[in-house]
C-alpha cells in the first residue's frame, strides 16, 4: 500500500468512527423525554448564498422539521443571527417552530416581543449612523438593520475595503459606551445588548422544560450555544471550522440527513 493509500485509508477509518459516534449520540438523545431541537439557519439548514434574502432551507430539512414539530414532547426552534422578520420571510417552516432572532435578543414565544429602552434606542441610532456612514459608497458592503443593532456585511467586498470600513466604524464608535460587537463569517454585528445564542437556548430550555437539547450551527456565533450544552445534550458543528462541539457534519445536506434520522428515531420510539 502506498503512503497516499495508507493516509486515505486512515482518514476513511476516522470518518467512519466519527459517523458512528454521532449516530450513537443521536440515538441516545432521541430517547430524552422532552426534546428541544435548536438550529441555526444560514449554513446549517440553508446553504450559504451571496444574497441573504435568497437563502432557503433544504426541502429535506423542512420535511424533517415538520415531522418533529408534529411529535409529542418535541420542540423545534430556529436560533439565528437574523432578525425574526427576516426569518419569517425566508424560513418556510411550520408556525409551531419557535423563532429566536438577533443572536438571542428576540424570542417569539406566545406572542412576546422584544422592546428597547429609550437609552438603548438612542444608542442604536448612534450605531446606525456609524455603520451607514462608513459603508456609504463602498462596493460589496451593506448594512443589515436589526431590532437591537445592525450588522456590517462584507462578504462581497475585497480585503482592503473590509478593513477600511471596519476601521472607520471602530473610530466612530470608540467612545460610545454599551456597544457590543460580535464577529461572524464576513459580518460584524453591533448591538445594544450582549445577548448571545446561548442565552436564547437557555431561555427555550427553561420555557419548555427540555430534558435534552440538540443544537447545530456553522458560524463563530454558534460557539456560545455549543459551549453551553450539557452532558445530556448534543452539539453539532456544520462545516470545517474550529469548534468546541464533539460532533460535526460536512454541510447543510448532511445536516438534513441527520434531522431525518432524528425524526425516524423519535417516531420509532412512539413520540409521533
Amino acid at each position: 500500500m502506498s503512503a497516499d493509500d495508507q493516509t486515505r485509508s486512515t482518514g476513511d477509518a476516522r470518518t467512519g468512527e466519527a459517523d458512528r459516534a454521532l449516530s450513537d449520540a443521536l440515538g441516545r438523545l432521541a430517547t430524552t423525554p422532552r426534546l428541544l431541537v435548536a438550529l441555526d439557519f444560514d449554513g446549517t439548514l440553508a446553504p450559504e448564498v451571496d444574497a441573504p434574502m435568497e437563502a432557503r432551507a433544504l426541502p429535506e430539512s423542512v420535511d424533517a422539521i415538520r415531522r418533529l414539530v408534529a411529535m409529542g414532547d418535541t420542540t423545534v426552534a430556529l436560533v439565528s443571527g437574523r432578525d425574526i422578520s427576516s426569518l419569517l420571510q425566508i424560513a418556510d417552516v411550520p408556525e409551531e417552530v419557535v423563532l429566536v432572532g438577533s443572536h438571542g435578543i428576540e424570542v417569539r414565544i406566545d406572542g412576546e416581543t422584544t422592546t428597547l429602552s429609550d437609552d438603548e434606542q438612542a444608542r442604536r441610532a448612534v450605531i446606525s449612523d456609524a455603520l451607514h456612514g462608513a459603508a456609504a459608497g463602498r462596493e460589496g458592503v451593506y448594512v443589515e438593520e436589526k431590532p437591537a443593532g445592525l450588522a456590517l456585511h462584507t462578504r462581497l467586498a475585497d480585503a482592503a475595503t473590509t478593513e477600511e470600513v471596519r476601521a472607520a466604524v471602530r473610530q466612530r464608535l470608540a467612545d460610545e459606551p454599551g456597544v457590543h460587537e460580535r464577529e461572524g463569517k464576513n459580518v460584524r454585528e453591533y448591538a445594544v445588548r450582549p445577548t448571545g445564542k446561548d442565552d436564547g437556548v437557555a431561555r427555550l430550555r427553561e420555557h419548555y422544560d427540555a430534558t435534552g437539547v440538540l443544537f447545530a450551527g456553522d458560524d463563530v456565533t454558534d460557539e456560545d450555544a455549543l459551549r453551553s450544552l450539557g452532558d445530556g445534550d448534543l452539539g453539532v458543528k456544520v462545516g470545517p471550522a474550529e469548534t468546541v462541539a464533539r460532533h460535526r457534519v460536512a454541510d447543510a445536506e448532511a445536516m438534513a440527513r441527520l434531522l431525518t434520522e432524528l425524526a425516524d428515531l423519535r417516531d420509532h420510539l412512539g413520540h409521533a
